[in-house]
């Protein structure tokens, strides 16, 4: 099986899809797949180079600068898929390398199949932007009539995307290295290196910014009531458009790490004893199953992705979004609960992870790659 690949976003760049899609390119490296991917430079990193993998010059993507718009060079984008000639093409973003995979699927009668991974239309409202939204649908409808699949990575964003009017919407979900995020990470380092003296430790990590409905966990800082408060260390891990504002209101209160990733960010999740996860917008929610899988609850909106993965009052608190009241007394349900209480939320955080390991998950991706190929097949022996 020959695979090619066309992202708008991949490593180094930090974010939820650079990251599944390197995940999913060791995949093919483990089990013989070939590929090529066809991605933006992001910076001079000769380390993340390899024969695979062609990067084209790009520039930040305002609003959303975790992806960049490249400059593809399609000449050589040409030459290299007719040298590989690619069984199927996966396209993971619609942007403009997006719109090289798409133009070569459809003048080449390649396959395609593709994953979507942000509500960019949820965006919109955040950056005076709303007017758009409309346009946003339709480029989509566009972009996707010829898609074989579109992969959603939840239930609710399957119902999204099928509410909207797209057919052939599968899931595919998401895994986590539960080897490396666990709650063994849980030492006294973490918290050495940072100071971080307190009983509790309340964390957030992902992207600052007003997507991600950072003002409410601003207002979980200020509202949190005084005993609490007092006995309560916040940690941020992230950068984003939002992160001096908060660093302006809240630095005295609030640990600002930068983005961190590795055995530091698995410390940190182990170290916490919440994940306070307030955006509404996310199609899946990454930083939620690391969490679970360092045995560390969520508390997290009613909205999106997120509530395929947590189950209130069983791995976390799902909470109404938006509204910072239902964010602090699921914190001060935590808080009060029993030791017992404390100590069941995480072991069934931990045995929820555990049944989502990225090999299961890959693997049933490419059983539909084949499939899709394969259906593609008999579609054109028929017509022949």
């Amino acid at each position: 099986m020959k695979i090619a690949l066309f992202t708008d976003t991949f490593v180094p760049q930090v974010n939820g899809v650079a990251r599944t899609l390197s995940r999913l390119v060791r995949y093919f490296d483990s089990h013989n797949i070939q590929y090529k991917i066809f991605a933006p430079e992001y910076v001079d990193d000769k380390d993340v180079y390899s024969e695979h993998i062609h990067y084209f010059t790009s520039f930040r993507f305002s609003p959303y600068p975790e992806c960049r718009l490249a400059i593809p060079n399609v000449v050589k984008i040409r030459q290299q898929l007719q040298l590989f000639s690619p069984d199927l093409i996966h396209i993971a973003t619609p942007f403009n390398i997006g719109l090289c995979g798409l133009h070569y699927s459809l003048k080449y009668h390649v396959p395609f199949v593709a994953s979507y991974h942000t509500n960019f239309d949820q965006y919109l409202h955040h950056y005076g932007l709303s007017f758009m939204s409309n346009w946003i649908w339709q480029y989509h409808h566009w972009f996707y009539r010829h898609c074989k699949r579109i992969y959603a990575p939840s239930r609710p964003t399957k119902r999204h995307l099928e509410e909207k009017g797209f057919q052939d919407v599968e899931i595919w979900s998401r895994g986590v290295d539960c080897d490396l995020f666990s709650p063994g990470k849980n030492t006294a380092s973490f918290r050495e290196k940072y100071n971080l003296r307190k009983k509790y430790l309340f964390l957030y990590t992902g992207r600052v910014a007003p997507e991600k409905d950072i003002h409410v966990f601003s207002q979980l800082v200020e509202r949190l009531p005084s005993p609490i408060k007092e006995q309560t260390q916040w940690v941020v891990v992230g950068d984003g458009p939002a992160l001096p504002a908060l660093k302006a209101k809240h630095g005295d209160s609030v640990c600002f790490t930068g983005y961190l990733d590795g055995d530091e960010l698995a410390a940190v999740y182990a170290a916490a004893d919440l994940l306070i996860f307030p955006s509404s917008t996310e199609t899946f929610g990454n930083v939620v199953l690391e969490s679970l899988a360092s045995g560390t609850p969520a508390v997290v909106a009613d909205k999106g992705g997120v509530i395929d993965i947590v189950e209130d009052q069983k791995t976390g608190f799902i909470c109404k979004e938006k509204d910072a009241a239902s964010f602090l007394k699921a914190i001060e349900e935590y808080v009060s609960a029993s030791g017992a209480a404390k100590n069941s939320l995480q072991k069934n955080c931990r045995r929820y992870a555990l049944q989502h390991s990225w090999n299961s998950i890959f693997s049933n991706l490419i059983a539909d790659y084949e499939k899709v190929i394969h259906e593609t097949a008999n579609n054109n022996h028929k017509s022949a």
